[in-house]
Parts: structure tokens; sequence; C-alpha cells
């Protein structure tokens, strides 16, 4: 396979992964939090600091109005997208700590290096992230990593991404941190160890993404 679908394939699985719709309209609201994590508040602001800095990064992409009209009409549910990533990014982290894995600066920059090398330089690299994967320039480090430690605790359980076993690494990761969407955002399936939509069509996402677009 490819190395950078291959490294990519735990983030698009995931969030193909957070299509199907549960019954359940998640657990207990907290206010301001759009999720909590092993106790740990990832608030509102948070989730839409992070919403922002890619709606900055495609409307720096993309500077014709049309066509950024058209980008955000065919990201329309990057909020719920980006909280996915924040929550399975500590998921996966747990169930990397509890196999004793840990990922170097070193092996981010070198995974970095080979990809910016495919990509045709770090600019290409940071553009393919932010289109396919909604990631921003400033937190490509970040998914790199996470990509890393889910390529060690596939090969220390003896699977790849793709197979049970790692899956149900991750589920037993969700269930130990408890996670706790607020249902504004859906809810959390500890089988899948991803987000799901709750069934509350009352229920609207409100999101920054119309109010504060960049000139």
């Amino acid at each position: 396979m490819h190395r950078r679908r291959r490294t990519a394939l735990l983030l698009s699985a995931a969030i193909a992964a957070a299509a199907p719709a549960l019954t359940a309209c998640g657990s207990e609201a907290h206010p301001g939090a759009a999720a909590v994590v092993g106790g740990e508040r990832i608030t509102v602001a948070q989730l839409e600091g992070r919403v922002n800095e890619v709606r900055r990064a495609q409307r720096a992409a993309v500077r014709d109005d049309t066509q950024y009209q058209q980008v955000l009409a065919s990201t329309g549910s990057l909020t719920r997208d980006t909280l996915h990533n924040m929550v399975l990014d500590q998921v996966l982290h747990r169930a990397a700590r509890d196999e004793g894995i840990a990922v170097t600066r070193k092996e981010v920059s070198r995974m970095r290096a080979g990809l910016e090398q495919q990509a045709g330089g770090a600019k290409g690299l940071e553009t393919a992230w932010l289109q396919k994967y909604g990631i921003a320039p400033g937190r490509l480090d970040d998914n790199l990593r996470l990509q890393l430690e889910a390529q060690k605790l596939a090969a220390k359980l003896g699977t790849d991404t793709t197979q049970p076993a790692f899956w149900k690494a991750l589920s037993q990761a969700s269930e130990e941190l408890h996670v706790d969407l607020n249902p504004r955002y859906g809810a959390w399936d500890v089988q899948k160890s991803g987000r799901v939509d709750a069934k509350t069509p009352w229920v609207r996402e409100v999101t920054t993404a119309g109010a504060q677009q960049p000139a």
C-alpha cells in the first residue's frame, strides 16, 4: 500500500466509522464542554479554535469566493470530524501508553520528510492533508504522531489498523477514559471508538464557519 495512504489509514477509517447513527443521545451534558475524556474537558472554545484554524487555512489556500463557498459546502461536517479526531487522539494515546508505546520527535520528523518528498515539498503535504483530512498545517505533526502511534500499536498487537484486534484495544481505551460527548455533537461509540450522530433533530449544531471567515 502506498505509504501516504497507509499513514492516513487510521484517520480516514475513523471518520468513515463515524457515519452510522445511534438512537442514544449521549450522556449528561457538561456546560461549556464539547466532550469529556478521562475527566478532562475539551471545551467548545477549544473545538471552535481548531475548526477556525482549518477554515483560515482553507481561505488562505482558496482565494476565489465562489470556490471557497464550495469548500465550505463540501466540509460541512468539519466541526464534528474535528471533535472526533481530538477525542480519538486521546483514546489512541491511552491505548499506546497501555502497551508501553511512545513516539519521538525524530520519528515524526522522519515520517514528515518522507511524505514531503512524495508530495513535492512541505507545502504540497500541508495542502494534501488540509484538503483530504481537514488537518490545519500547524497540526500536521500532531496528526503524524497519531499515525505513528497507530502503526506501532498495531505492530505490538501483531495486526494492522484495519483489523478487530486493533480496534478492540481502542475500545478498551475508550472505556477506561469514559468518553462523554455533548449531545450537540453526537455520541461516542465505545465499540467503534468513534463519534456517531445521535438522533436529536431538535439540536442544531452551532459553528463559527460562517461567522468567522478571514478575508
